[in-house]
């Protein structure tokens, strides 16, 4: 009986032990594949714009000395994405992170200004390709779907009265006013716009923030999990992270339309 318990429990100790083994292997195969991730949307980014050019730009060993000159062009095609948005007379957004702010405009005209007072960024749109960055500036950012913590379009459904005698004023309090606003835009080349108000005055704000990024990257998480069972590498997402003050992440939100378009500049 001694020696069948002992049996038990070395073939458990083994079993144990080969789990931790696999659990160890698969933490290194899922950590290369992570690491391997951008590198991969690199090269996916520079087989796509710098095999193409933008029209009437200068050569590379032209433009990489004067720094100047590389903001002009930066400009350059941070304008013909505006344009283009422009020309669709539909509602879009412009992103300017140099100056800290972020536009709701209609045919060029801007009809809302919000400050951005927290950025940040992968390092690919700061440390890429010149033209790369040209490339993906020149045009539009195509939102492809977003998560909020508010609903894009709030429906209240009241009952009309009757007549004069059944009406009752409305005493319930608009919560919209107060509720924490946060979500995630991601666009149809690949990029992530995280936007998210700044306010944290009450610990709803606190944990609203932290429940919405959590569920997020959960599923983002299980997504890439479910890549590396199948051997493929998880897709890399290049970010945008912007803090707005909650009333105008609200109206950014609500004003944009389902495949809204963005110009980012930086």
């Amino acid at each position: 009986m001694h020696t069948e318990t002992e049996n038990r429990t070395s073939a458990g100790k083994i079993v144990f032990i080969i789990f931790l083994i696999l659990l160890s292997a698969f933490c290194i195969y899922y950590a290369t594949l992570s690491i391997l991730s951008p590198v991969r949307k690199l090269a996916e980014l520079k087989k796509e714009y710098v095999s193409k050019p933008i029209d009437n730009f200068p050569k590379e060993d032209q433009i990489f000395s004067d720094s100047n000159y590389l903001n002009l062009l930066k400009e350059k095609a941070y304008t013909q994405s505006k344009v283009a948005m422009a020309e669709t007379d539909s509602i879009y957004l412009t992103i300017n992170l140099a100056d800290s702010t972020a536009n709701v405009e209609i045919s060029g005209v801007v009809v809302h200004t919000s400050k951005i007072n927290e950025i940040s960024m992968s390092r690919i749109f700061r440390k890429g390709n010149e033209n790369i960055i040209f490339s993906l500036i020149s045009t539009p950012f195509i939102i492809s779907k977003s998560f909020a913590t508010i609903k894009k379009e709030p429906v209240l459904i009241k009952m009309a009265p009757k007549d004069t005698s059944e009406y009752k004023p409305s005493i319930m309090p608009d919560t919209s006013i107060t509720e924490p606003v946060n979500y995630i835009m991601e666009m149809t080349n690949g990029t992530r716009i995280y936007v998210y108000q700044e306010e944290k005055e009450k610990s709803q704000d606190k944990m609203s923030a932290l429940k919405f990024d959590l569920s997020y990257r959960l599923d983002d998480t299980w997504l890439s999990l479910k890549n590396a069972f199948v051997f493929k590498v998880p897709e890399y997402h290049p970010f945008i992270k912007i803090k707005l003050p909650r009333a105008d992440a609200k109206i950014i939100y609500r004003a944009l339309p389902k495949n809204g378009q963005i110009a980012v500049f930086w």
